[in-house]
């Protein structure tokens, strides 16, 4: 899932002589999800729409999302080697409560029973990763054997119960010898992650109609090298930005790799967050204009576009790893065309003239979560809009409730339900105003390993209780159930 920091990007992001029109349009570019200047829109909903109001078109894919190390466990087991997430969460304080993931929800010894949970839920794709580190346990070599059949076993159970597979295939967990080596700071990763993805394509290529590249590089370049509370745990604003240019050079080269060697359809998973000026004022929308440069099109610009947005450039500055990182030949690598766009969103952002952002909206058990489903609406038909119809699906949107298993057996999350009721009603107006919405995961299936949060928020529609690893279905999966049933709200 997504963790965005919940201060500037760059230290310097947001500053008054930011461009406001980079492009020369003479307009300060509507791409700051929505219009701009305009009111932050009403609360959100919490009263229910009419039974049947809301239908989506038929065929419109309903699914739930996971990641490798978050559920799997499993951690030193059948040829799986060290990541980076083993030696962060391993790291005294890095974690809450020194919590890890080396059992987490131990899918990989339940994954049958979870597949079974997935159809009865009705879900109709199922979004997961594959671990980079149990395919090639240091992350070049030969496939680990065991760990490929794991996966060759999880789609074709996906199969067998009538689940499309969408399989991720770097969702953070980065082996820990190519971090020894220099991770994402050095460009050979990107071509070791290259190779890594063609292994997983000749072995699932066939199977799996749908594959995401690298899941939500700007909380890698984010949490992992600007605040540091993600792994590898690093504070270097200029090592930030060239992680950001290798992420989406390695994008590009496996891409590259699929069109070689693979079947279905191929795209990057990016969390976007549309930002707002915080007030009326002409600084307020500079700043929100250049935030938006570093939390959105510093990522949409370079795979759709094939350039980096200017005004992010300048204010790097052209010493900036990033700008000396870029070699020839890298953009058109990077923007070789893809299939379709997922889409993640979790939390809007409000500037004022100082380039500080300002709370907002209530905010979930996540202090960084502000809950606002009219920013779903705005991401949607900004991407739209700003770069052309291109297929998209939301691959990961919810929210941690401190949930707890009642006397009697059940759980009840009524603020999920709202939650997702709210956020469902605006992707319907998204693709009412067009948006080529395919499918909606909801985030996350089941509670898992929050990274640097550990065990202390739950973000599932199922419980996992982590002592006997039980799953209960909670109050908001026997709604989505209801929600699939009827393809809407």
């Amino acid at each position: 899932m997504s963790m965005p920091t919940p201060r500037p990007p760059h230290g310097a992001a947001l500053s008054a002589t930011a461009h406001a029109d980079p492009a020369g349009t003479g307009t300060p570019d509507a791409a700051v999800a929505g219009d701009a200047n305009r009111p932050a829109g009403p609360a959100p909903r919490t009263d229910a729409p009419p039974a049947g109001a809301l239908r989506f078109p038929p065929g419109f894919g309903w699914g739930a999302a996971t990641s490798a190390y978050q559920i799997e466990g499993a951690a030193k087991e059948d040829g799986r080697g060290e990541s980076i997430w083993d030696t962060f969460s391993r790291t005294p304080g890095r974690t809450r409560n020194g919590d890890t993931g080396d059992v987490a929800a131990d899918h990989y010894h339940r994954y049958a029973e979870d597949l079974d949970l997935m159809r009865d839920l009705g879900l109709h794709s199922y979004r997961f990763s594959i671990s980079w580190p149990r395919v090639q346990a240091d992350g070049t070599g030969a496939p680990n054997q065991r760990g490929l059949d794991f996966y060759r076993r999880l789609v074709d159970g996906l199969h067998e119960r009538g689940i499309a597979p969408m399989a991720t295939l770097f969702h953070w967990d980065l082996p820990q010898a190519l971090q020894d080596a220099g991770g994402w700071e050095s460009r050979d990763v990107a071509h070791r992650f290259a190779d890594y993805a063609e292994i997983v394509f000749r072995a699932l290529g066939d199977r799996v109609p749908v594959w995401l590249t690298v899941n939500e590089p700007k909380t890698v370049v984010q949490n992992g090298y600007l605040v540091g509370h993600h792994a590898p745990g690093r504070q270097d604003p200029d090592a930030a930005y060239l992680v950001a240019h290798h992420l989406h050079l390695a994008h590009g080269l496996a891409v590259a790799a699929h069109r070689a060697t693979g079947a279905g359809r191929i795209g990057p998973a990016l969390n976007l967050h549309p930002c707002y000026p915080a007030d009326d004022s002409p600084e307020a929308a500079r700043a929100a204009r250049l935030h938006d440069g570093y939390e959105n099109r510093l990522y949409l610009d370079p795979i759709l576009t094939g350039r980096y947005p200017q005004d992010v450039l300048d204010d790097l500055g052209p010493d900036s790893r990033l700008v000396r990182g870029i070699r020839d030949g890298d953009l058109a690598t990077i923007s070789a065309p893809v299939d379709l766009l997922a889409v993640q969103y979790y939390t809007p952002y409000y500037l004022d003239g100082d380039g500080t952002s300002i709370p907002r909206w209530p905010t979930s058990q996540a202090p960084w979560q502000q809950i606002h489903p009219d920013g779903m609406y705005d991401i949607l038909t900004r991407v739209t809009r700003d770069y052309g119809p291109i297929p998209l699906t939301v691959t990961e949107n919810g929210l941690p409730t401190p949930d707890t298993l009642g006397a009697d057996g059940t759980v009840d999350d009524a603020r999920r339900v709202a939650f997702l009721r709210d956020h469902f009603a605006a992707a319907h107006r998204a693709v009412a105003a067009g948006v080529p919405l395919e499918s909606y995961h909801v985030w996350s299936l089941l509670d898992n390993f929050e990274w640097d949060a550990g065990y202390d928020e739950r973000w599932g529609l199922v419980y996992v209780d982590y002592q006997t690893q039980q799953r209960v279905l909670k109050r908001s999966a026997h709604w989505y159930r209801q929600v699939i049933a009827a393809n809407g709200l």
